[in-house]
């Protein structure tokens, strides 16, 4: 049965009709109007048909101007409509091909896109840290790219794309494609950036920036690229990039994009990390001063094959992207920095992360199952920290039961020879699972893995994996002592308690203390001074800490609080902060007025996700911040 919005059957969350037409390439000739926060310009598509006789190519479009429609060959205008908006999923663009096309045919839309366009973020210079020209930058997942490009916006779709950008002399742009040159356009002040992106992907993956920005080279395949002012600073941080790239390489063969380079966003980018092909971003929030933060990039290259390499058919299965990544992202950590039991360590905060989820979103909630439903549901609504660690628990799980690293690990390389250049669903990842370990299978080793509990069940998954908790029991012991000891007791505690911790176990001790009865104020004090966690550089701690100290009612964290949720737009961060802030009795009406002065500073994503019901129902300023609205969007 038809859908009756006109979604399509491929993907829940798309109209289109790759069944039936594929777009193969994409082409585009875009101009960046800083002035008017709009691109204009043509893309120009190729197509193929997989069934014969049909006569309609039908895209994805949201709050875009259509100008016209032609036939690249012949000139000849082809007729086109635009439907009526649907809320989330935007406008179908049915386009009527060409009565010459056999089998394939390619197309030219010309277009412009809004102010408002959700893909797309456009600073002032005064936003920006050098404060000298405008800033433009993208972000297409999960269904933003048709804002920003008429096409078949699903990750059932993936092709290669290529870009000619013309934007202002003293604007530096990049894409997620690889710099084939860049001229000045004669007699108009302007410069014209030619890309090429020749691997496969997925639309949601297209990026651009553009901004006063400069790079430092990191390695053989590498840099680093942001304003000049953290230049610097990020090169240093982000100093062990290859030794990642290498060490990814050896669990999952080749890298097959060419460079890998990184961009550090300004503070209003709503995640940690976004990985874009040959250009991942990065928030500032990294920029710890000690490469502590660094591990988000091991997430974002892990990217390059799970995820943009092979890559999630529809949002349902959104689990075989990210909950593979962060499978793979701890094991590249745990051969660089720790081994075997920093691996398991930072398996086990993952469950801690997971139980915190489901507790926020109801162990009964649709959005805890690992395997969603997208149907009219818009992607960003139910993303959450569930397919990342009750994925990655699930993959844990199965390694652990099939024997190890030693027995895993060869079967993660061949999933991804197997499916590269592919996008696949649950079904098939399973299917070839169980081909795989056929002789597993066939002796009965998955006989009572309980799959529906795993993929469909609502809640906790149906077994928790063992996870050595050697690093773990050091920080729950120390918190401990804390939540036991007296006042008079306070003066045993030095600073050589957290001497020797990583600083993912001191992020470790301080979430535990979110599950208890607040601390005094007295422990709180002491605990500052102590671990001097008011000068703290690192954005995980000092985020646990602020939390910390806001659920103890201390007043004098209120407005560190608030001034670190308006320096910085990483939805990680802000939400759950926001959220304590309202749950406790002494924040009165800063919360409120900080965030409706700040409102229009946000990322147009984070800022949505807080307008989509009326302020007043999102901020409760005398009982509790709406936790429907406040669940982890996304852990990057």
């Amino acid at each position: 049965m038809a859908d009756p919005t006109g979604l399509s059957d491929t993907d829940p969350t798309s109209f289109s009709n790759p069944d039936k037409v594929v777009v193969t390439d994409i082409d585009l000739d875009l101009e960046v109007d800083f002035k008017r926060h709009v691109l204009t310009g043509v893309v120009n598509l190729s197509l193929k048909k997989l069934i014969d006789g049909v006569d309609t190519v039908i895209l994805d479009t949201r709050d875009v101007t259509v100008h016209s429609v032609i036939d690249k060959q012949t000139g000849q205008q082809l007729e086109f409509v635009l439907g009526e908006k649907l809320p989330a999923f935007g406008s179908k663009l049915e386009v009527r091909l060409p009565t010459t096309a056999q089998k394939s045919c390619d197309i030219t839309i010309k277009y412009e896109t809004s102010p408002e366009c959700s893909a797309l973020q456009w600073l002032r210079p005064e936003q920006t840290a050098g404060k000298r020209q405008p800033y433009l930058f993208s972000q297409c997942q999960a269904i933003h790219c048709r804002s920003m490009i008429p096409c078949q916006d699903t990750p059932y779709v993936k092709c290669p794309y290529t870009a000619k950008i013309t934007a202002p002399i003293e604007i530096k742009i990049l894409m997620s494609a690889l710099l084939e040159k860049s001229e000045p356009s004669p007699d108009t002040g302007k410069t014209v950036y030619s890309f090429r992106q020749k691997t496969p992907m997925p639309s949601y993956l297209i990026a651009i920036v553009g901004g006063d920005i400069v790079s430092r080279k990191l390695g053989p395949r590498s840099h680093v690229w942001s304003e000049p002012e953290l230049v610097e600073r990020s090169a240093f941080e982000f100093d062990e990039t290859e030794k990642m790239l290498q060490t990814a390489e050896d669990l999952l063969g080749p890298y097959v994009w060419g460079h890998y380079d990184l961009l550090v966003l300004p503070p209003s980018f709503p995640y940690g990390g976004m990985e874009n092909p040959c250009l991942t971003f990065v928030t500032p929030t990294l920029l710890a001063g000690d490469r502590s933060l660094a591990d988000v990039v091991a997430h974002e290259i892990s990217h390059s094959w799970t995820g943009n390499l092979v890559t999630n058919k529809t949002w349902d299965d959104f689990w075989l992207n990210e909950g593979n990544t962060k499978f793979v992202e701890r094991k590249i950590v745990g051969n660089l920095k720790g081994g075997e039991k920093l691996r398991q360590f930072l398996a086990h905060k993952g469950w801690t992360i997971l139980t915190e989820t489901v507790d926020v979103l109801g162990k009964e909630h649709a959005y805890t199952k690992l395997v969603q439903d997208t149907r009219g549901v818009d992607p960003d609504d139910s993303f959450s920290s569930i397919p990342y660690e009750k994925g990655h628990a699930f993959l844990f799980y199965l390694e652990q039961l099939l024997g190890g690293p030693d027995v895993f690990e060869p079967f993660m390389k061949v999933y991804i020879e197997n499916f590269k250049y592919k996008s696949i669903t649950t079904a098939d990842w399973k299917d070839f699972l169980l081909s795989y370990f056929y002789e597993q299978t066939a002796a009965g080793v998955f006989d009572n893995v309980d799959w529906d509990g795993w993929l469909y069940g609502v809640g906790m998954p149906p077994v928790r994996p063992r996870y050595d908790m050697t690093m773990a029991e050091s920080c729950e012991t120390l918190a401990r002592r804390w939540l036991d000891s007296s006042e008079e007791q306070l003066t045993d505690f030095t600073y050589s308690d957290i001497e020797k911790f990583l600083p993912v176990q001191t992020e470790q001790f301080l979430a535990t203390f979110l599950n208890h009865t607040p601390l005094s104020h007295a422990k709180i004090v002491k605990m500052r001074d102590t671990y001097k966690f008011s000068e703290v550089q690192n954005s995980e701690i000092k985020f646990r800490w602020l939390r910390v100290c806001i659920r103890a009612q201390y007043e004098p964290a209120i407005q560190p609080a608030l001034q670190f949720v308006t320096e910085q737009g990483r939805m990680k961060f802000v939400k759950p902060i926001y959220r304590d802030l309202y749950n406790g009795k002494q924040a009165g009406l800063k919360p409120k007025s900080t965030f409706e002065a700040n409102r229009n500073q946000m990322h147009i994503l984070p800022r949505t996700q807080f307008q989509k019901v009326p302020v007043s129902r999102i901020i409760k300023i005398s009982s509790t911040f709406n936790h429907r609205y406040t669940s982890y969007l996304n852990q990057y």
